[in-house]
């Protein structure tokens, strides 16, 4: 069942890893199931439609939908990422996964997270500079830059991934190949060797700093600018329409740090498997709705298209406060 890592000092690195779902509930598994794969669907058509919307649509080939679209598909590979697996264990029992195929999801889903991390401190720069230079808009998020910074999440997403995998693959695993989660988890990857992991803990604390501590530092920064150019705006009309096009942005950025960091603190006290579960479908699943709500153009678009289609009466659309 195990192959041999290293025969000098008796080593070993587990064949499969079996995954144990969500321990206490394994006889409601398949309920559970239920609404895991309907916001499953929810969030691959969403995000599928949001990127399609916007790549078919030349109005919407603005800064800010670009960078929506990069979102929609960050959201779009983390969901595809572990969903699969996760469901077929709920209605499967499908409970082994090779340790290679561990170590790969472990990888893409550390790196599909600093990719979305770095997409959101984008789209917080977008509203900097949109509120604050204005006149200057077009002129700083230029299609170069915008490139440029599609090409940088991806780099840093590797850079910061990559020495995840070396470091866990050093590791020798004397047996235990049980993981009471429904995906491969980095912490729990690393709790099941038989040695001293420090390494691996100041790695994942020092990277967790420099990428998505980072990043919530700043957009907070870049959301004081924010809110101190809007309050000098002349009248309140004004402040309001400023505020509302950071309304999406700041709900989508709520929804992937607070559980995202919740999930680190309950996974320490044990109870965390369900909420780390609901992390990576909930937001994914939203993120399209909230985008499409309380974004007029992106609205506007959808149900000219329905109305089109004579799926949708323009009588019947929602009316702009």
């Amino acid at each position: 069942m195990f192959a041999v890592m290293d025969s000098t000092n008796y080593t070993f690195h587990p064949t499969v890893i079996i995954l144990k779902a969500i321990p206490g509930l394994e006889k409601v598994q398949f309920w559970i199931s239920i609404p895991f794969s309907s916001m499953y669907v929810v969030a691959l058509g969403g995000n599928s439609l949001l990127i399609i919307l916007i790549w078919m649509e030349h109005s919407l080939h603005e800064p800010m939908y670009i960078f929506l679209a990069m979102l929609a598909m960050t959201d779009f590979l983390l969901c595809n990422t572990i969903m699969p697996k996760m469901l077929a264990l709920f209605w499967f029992q499908a409970e082994s996964i090779s340790f290679q195929a561990c170590i790969t999801q472990m990888f893409f889903v550390i790196f599909i997270f600093v990719m979305e991390s770095t997409v959101l401190l984008a789209m917080a720069f977008d509203r900097y500079v949109a509120i604050c230079f204005p006149l200057r808009y077009t002129m700083i998020l230029t299609p170069s830059v915008i490139w440029k910074i599609a090409g940088f999440s991806v780099a840093r997403g590797l850079v910061i991934t990559s020495p995840f995998v070396f470091l866990v693959e050093r590791l020798p695993f004397c047996g235990n190949n049980i993981i009471a989660d429904t995906y491969c988890e980095l912490t729990k990857i690393s709790r099941l060797a038989c040695a001293d992991i420090t390494a691996n803990n100041i790695y994942t604390l020092v990277m967790s700093f420099l990428s998505t501590g980072l990043d919530v530092l700043l957009i907070s920064i870049s959301y004081v600018f924010i809110l101190r150019a809007v309050f000098r705006l002349p009248s309140r009309d004004a402040q309001l329409k400023a505020l509302g096009t950071c309304s999406s942005h700041v709900c989508v950025i709520l929804m992937f740090y607070l559980p995202a960091y919740l999930t680190v603190l309950t996974s320490h006290l044990g109870c965390g498997v369900l909420l780390a579960n609901l992390y990576v479908v909930v937001p994914p699943a939203l993120n399209p709705i909230i985008y499409g709500v309380r974004t007029k153009q992106i609205r506007d678009i959808v149900t000219s298209r329905l109305s089109q289609l004579g799926l949708w009466s323009r009588g019947e659309g929602v009316q702009e406060d």
